[in-house]
């Protein structure tokens, strides 16, 4: 197996979701942080993209309680390429875990150095099927123009405070060109 990515570690090591159940524990474990006092194996700015490592480096990249600083609400670029960053770096089939504020928390927006929310509807932004299946039939915004990575949602759960995922890196990628 590969080595997994922790993003956003600050003191905690701890796995909060497991995309498989063979998958619970770590197993090569890599830290990154951008607050040295936390001792991450990798210093560095969750917003200067790209991240120091090669692509296809991780099986799953874990972020816990970390995305809502990154970035800002309605920055859709960022996020984007954000979410491409990461695709990036997993192996195909390799997995994206975290937990964010939910939307309706007190802590979405009462901790102020939360930049944005990411509903659990934000993440079918990330399917490239769902462009397919979508647009031009609901109100989903087009960023194909954007956006070519592809994840699956394999999870996504609203728990007290907090929505947990698992999105499963598809390569390649399942991006259908626009026709103008």
């Amino acid at each position: 197996m590969m080595p997994e990515l922790l993003i956003g570690c600050g003191s905690s090591r701890e796995k909060l979701v497991f995309p498989t159940p063979d998958r619970g524990r770590w197993t090569d474990l890599v830290t990154l942080d951008f607050n040295s006092d936390h001792g991450p194996d990798v210093v560095h700015d969750l917003e200067s993209l790209p991240l120091p490592f090669g692509d296809e480096s991780f099986d799953e990249i874990h972020a816990y309680e970390v995305l809502e600083h990154t970035g800002s609400q309605g920055d859709f670029r960022f996020f984007f390429a954000q979410f491409e960053e990461f695709w990036r770096l997993l192996r195909p089939g390799g997995f994206l875990c975290g937990s964010v504020p939910n939307h309706e928390s007190v802590w979405a927006w009462g901790d102020p150095s939360h930049k944005r929310v990411i509903a659990i509807e934000s993440f079918m932004f990330l399917d490239q099927s769902e462009y397919v299946a979508q647009v031009g039939k609901t109100a989903m915004s087009d960023f194909r123009f954007i956006y070519s990575a592809d994840f699956r949602v394999v999870y996504s759960q609203v728990f007290e405070h907090r929505v947990f995922f698992a999105l499963e890196a598809v390569k390649p990628s399942r991006l259908t060109p626009v026709h103008s």
